[in-house]
């Protein structure tokens, strides 16, 4: 990390010599467009998107993606306690939800394992966007769910007059969390510099109920979760050189993260991740109006500590790629074609290694089109791929057996938007997508801890496919709006993990049929040993998913002052068609409610979120009981020697509520051990100049 900071150290620097040679007034910055909902820039988008940034991401700030998206309406979480957790869109999480960085892939071993967090922390982001369903096309057969692209300025893609920057604080009681950005930039009209670092530490974070805790062989009793505490830093440098039709920039970027992994009391993580990035954009004019790439390389590993002894250790290396060329319009079509590469190369070496040694390519073109009509707009798009996955067996372990796997994903898409009066427009997608299973669901055969399962994959497993239907309904009336889709998805084949009925001990070997009796009321389905583990096999079985999303806001007082209602809801069911069971850790029926007001500088906030319980859950499962959480926050802008300031308090989960989520493992494989967090007060402010 020190080398890191030196680097930015450097960055600031060379920032602050391009001030002193900068000639050139400051330019102004072009309009924010949704990147991942529209890559043709149109404001009104047919796929259901959303997005957060400046105070709206402040609001919502969490240690992990997926609990600073929760709440979104069709988006929940796959809370493997405060520090790992990914986004679940419309009851559809893991490798079929596609996490981008400016667009290009995020390499790490997140989709693997509930318990391996994203390798970003949401303080270095500057922009979240969201995009549910078949508007996800073209990034890949897996986004069946959706996409979240993380926009940072980190290869600047506009000249920036002079220096600007941004510094961020923030401290939470319920975890003591001390957390920090600064981010600097400069240049002229030729070149552009980035600098950013971060740094947060935590605490073990409260809980609304004094929970037992095992370490160093003394157990204790503290409104604790166990075993939650974290510390991550990391930060970037960049640049571009920007000519007379477009620029050419690079970055680095490195990532680090110690944090408890919670459902076992001695058991932490180590991670971290170093990415280089190239990207440049030509705009020649005539036909062809941009040509745009990318390229990156990830080099991400974690090594899982027991106690303080080394354990398994995992790595992910590889690179993806992407060009996209714009063209002019055709016949009154708009639109963008593109290449898009990826190569990975996984490993995983200790106990806990329960995936071969493999390498997974693929390589797509893909199409996208959009034709503007008096009533409104009507977009296609079309992608193809070729996917290879290869088993390189392992080094130690005799169980992997080496295997290939070749696949021809193909997916389309076609979308409407109708402008039936001036405040309205409908919506409607559809999609029919294809996935090619990963190299864990293909080839696993080892113990899971975080999960309390031994995995078997299934080398005959085919492409997975899908066919999505969404139909959405807009309003907007000057400061007042409401936003609603419906949607359906059928799997022909959805790839699911399954209990077997069978028990394996560690080594793999047999030890017999049905539940395994702990000999304390508890048995291996709740994950109460690592020696006797329940085995999970991964199959393809129909599925369903249907659901639906509403959100709005309501201007009530708009004289000098203003006072909206800002509302929102979702519910998704998930059955497997051929048992008629419901499918695992779907989150239930939510609704929330917010009153957000503003005066001049000053602003405030105080609203609830209420999830019912989730009782349709496979059969021997749990249920999740339902809870409300309180929120509030306040905030007040200022100027303080020519930069401005926003301070801000957040008061999260201000009644103390204990709430579960039913769309966390940890409810099925340790309950009750892992509750959601605690009150706490957040203070903080971001200073911007």
């Amino acid at each position: 990390m020190n080398k890191l900071f030196r680097r930015s150290a450097v960055g600031a620097a060379s920032l602050c010599a391009c001030a002193a040679f900068a000639q050139t007034p400051p330019t102004p910055t072009l309009p924010e467009i949704t990147i991942t909902g529209n890559p043709l820039g149109a404001p009104d988008l047919i796929a259901p998107a959303a997005g957060y940034t400046g105070p709206a991401l402040l609001y919502r700030l969490k240690p992990t993606l997926g609990e600073t998206l929760d709440g979104t309406p069709g988006v929940s979480s796959t809370y493997f306690g405060p520090n790992a957790s990914r986004p679940v869109i419309r009851g559809l999480d893991g490798d079929r939800i596609r996490i981008l960085g400016n667009s290009g892939a995020s390499i790490d071993a997140s989709g693997l394992s509930y318990d391996h967090a994203v390798p970003v922390d949401p303080i270095s982001i500057e922009r979240i966007e969201v995009l549910r369903g078949p508007g996800a096309l073209l990034y890949g057969g897996a986004a069946v769910g959706g996409a979240v692209n993380l926009i940072d300025n980190r290869i600047p893609r506009e000249p920036v007059g002079g220096v600007t920057g941004k510094v961020d604080l923030g401290f939470a009681s319920g975890s003591r969390e001390r957390g920090g950005g600064l981010m600097l930039e400069g240049g002229n009209s030729r070149f552009a510099l980035h600098a950013d670092a971060f740094s947060r530490a935590a605490g073990d974070v409260s809980a609304p109920a004094s929970l037992a805790c095992t370490q160093g062989g003394v157990t204790t009793l503290a409104r604790r979760i166990c075993n939650s505490a974290s510390r991550t830093q990391g930060g970037a440098v960049g640049g571009s050189v920007f000519f007379d039709h477009g620029y050419l920039g690079a970055s680095v970027g490195q990532y680090r993260s110690d944090y408890g992994t919670v459902a076992e009391d001695e058991v932490n993580i180590v991670m971290k991740s170093q990415r280089r990035g190239l990207e440049g954009e030509w705009r020649p004019g005539g036909w062809l109006k941009s040509l745009r790439g990318q390229f990156g390389h990830t080099d991400y590993q974690h090594t899982e500590f027991d106690a303080g002894a080394a354990g398994t250790l995992f790595r992910n290396r590889g690179h993806d790629w992407r060009f996209e060329a714009r063209h002019e319009k055709l016949a009154g079509w708009d639109g963008v074609l593109g290449v898009q590469g990826e190569s990975t190369r996984f490993s995983a070496d200790g106990a806990e290694a329960f995936a071969p040694y493999s390498r997974s390519r693929q390589l797509a073109l893909f199409v996208y089109e959009e034709l503007a009509l008096g009533w409104g707009r009507i977009s296609l798009g079309a992608r193809t791929e070729q996917a290879r996955v290869d088993s390189d067996g392992h080094p130690v372990l005799a169980r992997f057996v080496p295997g290939r796997r070749d696949f021809r994903p193909a997916s389309l898409a076609a979308g409407a938007l109708w402008n039936v009066a001036p405040a309205w427009q409908v919506t409607a997608n559809l999609a029919r997508s294809q996935r090619a299973p990963k190299d864990y669901e293909l080839f696993a055969d080892g113990p899971h801890l975080a999960t309390a399962a031994y995995e078997v994959g299934n080398s005959n497993l085919g492409t997975e496919n899908s066919t999505t239907a969404d139909l959405g309904l807009k309003w907007k009336s000057g400061p007042h709006k409401a936003a609603f889709n419906v949607y359906s998805t059928r799997f022909r084949n959805y790839v699911s993990l399954s209990a077997t009925g069978l028990n394996r001990d560690s080594d793999g070997n047999g030890a017999g049929v049905g539940v395994v009796d702990c000999g304390d009321g508890t048995s291996v389905e709740s994950g109460c040993t690592a020696d006797v583990l329940q085995e999970y096999a991964y199959r393809a079985v129909p599925a369903r998913f249907k659901g639906l999303e509403a959100s709005g806001t309501w201007r009530l007082l708009e004289r000098g002052q203003n006072l909206d209602l800002e509302w929102r809801a979702d519910v998704v069911r998930a059955v497997d068609t051929s048992t008629g069971q419901p499918l695992p850790r779907i989150a239930p029926a939510r609704a929330g409610l917010t009153l957000a007001w503003s005066q001049g500088a000053w602003g405030a906030r105080l609203g609830f979120d209420h999830a019912t319980s989730q009782t349709r859950v496979p059969a021997g499962q749990l249920a999740t009981p339902g809870h409300t959480l309180w929120n509030a926050a306040v905030s007040y802008r200022s100027r303080v020697s020519g930069a401005s300031v926003l301070w801000y308090a957040r008061l999260d989960n201000l009644t103390d509520q204990l709430a579960y989520s039913a769309s966390s493992i940890l409810t099925q494989t340790t309950p009750g051990k892992a509750p959601l967090p605690g009150r706490s007060l957040r203070v903080g402010l971001q200073a911007a100049f």
